[in-house]
């Protein structure tokens, strides 16, 4: 895998990252690792309090996701504006997540998976697989390509950037998945979550609930018994 010094998180939803990756992403910062959110949606279709207007769950939820990723040592988290629960893979939604990486010109994109899973249908949100999609698509070839979203450099200057390595959210057995050992962090994943009042303070075992899924993950790492772990499908995009 390559030298990585910068990171871009690219999710639908506040909340997303912290359930798909708030542990690797404690790991990476706890190593020098420079990380960088951007949130595509403002989330205001969240919560469960109908007495809450939209306009001030989109305030709650930028300010969620702010403490959630100062929780794991990120200060830069970005947000597109884009409707939540209204995600389609777009030219301009393309352009906007190229804008973001030839801003930060990052060593890794991490992003969710535009592939279904039948398993566990709640990690395929329509805006899930969208944001996916479309940061693929910005990867390779959008980012990298000074002819593609042309006022990208003509208006702003942003020179075209080559991600060279991609990753997405979820295992998938084979030679691309990878997994990364999240037991010393996991306190800070709880704890970024926790931040999520208005998604998660309803949930009776949150910590348990995490616990089992990342323990699985472990198990199916080969870690040692007690460990927990984040899996993702690292794809080299030279």
């Amino acid at each position: 895998m390559p030298d990585v010094a910068r990171v871009l998180v690219v999710t639908a939803h506040p909340d997303d990252v912290d359930f798909g990756a708030a542990g690797t992403v404690a790991a990476w910062t706890k190593e020098g690792i420079e990380v960088v959110y951007c949130v595509v949606t403002d989330g205001d279709a969240g919560g469960f309090d109908a007495s809450v207007s939209r306009a001030d769950m989109r305030r709650i939820r930028h300010a969620e996701q702010r403490a959630a990723a100062e929780a794991v040592g990120v200060t830069d988290v970005r947000f597109l504006g884009y409707p939540d629960g209204r995600l389609y893979v777009t030219h301009e939604l393309r352009r906007d997540i190229s804008r973001v990486i030839r801003q930060v010109r990052p060593d890794r994109v991490l992003t969710q998976s535009p592939e279904r899973t039948w398993t566990r249908i709640a990690a395929s949100h329509p805006d899930h697989l969208a944001a996916g999609e479309a940061t693929v698509a910005a990867v390779y070839p959008d980012a990298r390509n000074e002819f593609a979203h042309p006022e990208l450099l003509a208006d702003e200057g942003l020179e075209p950037h080559t991600v060279p390595e991609l990753w997405l959210m979820g295992p998938e057995p084979g030679d691309q998945a990878v997994y990364v050992d999240v037991t010393d962090t996991f306190d800070r994943k709880l704890a970024a979550l926790q931040a999520h009042t208005s998604q998660t303070a309803h949930m009776t075992d949150l910590e348990g609930m995490l616990r089992g899924w990342l323990g699985a993950n472990a198990q199916q790492a080969g870690l040692p018994p007690g460990s927990l772990a984040e899996g993702y499908r690292a794809i080299d995009t030279a």
